[in-house]
């Protein structure tokens, strides 16, 4: 465990590091796809491994950059981490053998697997100390709600939708809501466990700055 009053120089780096890789695999396919008439930057940004993606990097960034301390950035931290866990156990268990649109084997390796085991091995090394809530595993887990209703709404308009099991034409709606509530039962239990590893660091944070 690394501790004191911020991260260390070399940890700082390999944020900054990982990040400018997540950004590179990030822009590749719309810099090299945009004027293909196949190619939908909406589609693509409405994935969840993409927007997730773009958080946990923009999260490493910061943290190395700037490095904050204080309670409310753990908490962008702890997001960040669930988020991109949550991308790579979904990736491994339900898409591993399905077109995601990331066709570049080095791009969907990285926003699959290289990102978020980076943002969690840098949850479980840096102290966060935030306490196991309820209060902060439902507050981590609005996105995802949010993620989905998203889904579904633009995907009935631009008939569309970024993942099979999200996908209603041919599963149907009620076939979908059960899929959808047994994954919200696994969120659940991966953000209580981010926030109980979160919890083992030490006592909670009283600070709310930063």
């Amino acid at each position: 465990m690394i501790t004191g009053a911020g991260s260390a120089l070399w940890v700082r780096g390999i944020r900054i590091g990982f990040a400018v890789l997540g950004i590179v695999a990030l822009v590749w396919i719309p810099i090299r796809d945009i004027g293909d008439a196949g190619f939908s930057l909406g589609n693509y940004l409405s994935y969840f491994t993409i927007e997730s993606a773009v958080f946990g990097v923009l999260v490493l960034l910061f943290g190395g950059l700037i490095d904050p301390q204080g309670r409310r950035w753990q908490e962008v931290r702890g997001a960040a981490t669930l988020y991109l866990l949550i991308t790579g156990v979904v990736y491994a268990v339900l898409l591993a053998n399905i077109d995601v649109m990331l066709q570049d084997q080095w791009i969907n390796s990285v926003l699959h697997r290289v990102l978020p085991i980076v943002v969690m091995a840098d949850w479980l090394l840096i102290p966060a100390r935030l306490g196991a809530g309820a209060r902060l595993v439902v507050g981590w887990l609005i996105y995802p709600a949010v993620y989905g209703v998203y889904t579904l709404i633009r995907g009935a308009i631009v008939d569309w939708y970024p993942y099979p099991f999200m996908d209603p034409r041919g599963q149907g709606y009620v076939s979908l809501f059960i899929g959808m509530v047994m994954l919200a039962a696994v969120f659940a239990l991966l953000a209580t466990a981010v926030a109980g590893l979160g919890a083992l660091r030490g006592p909670p944070r009283a600070d709310s700055a930063g």
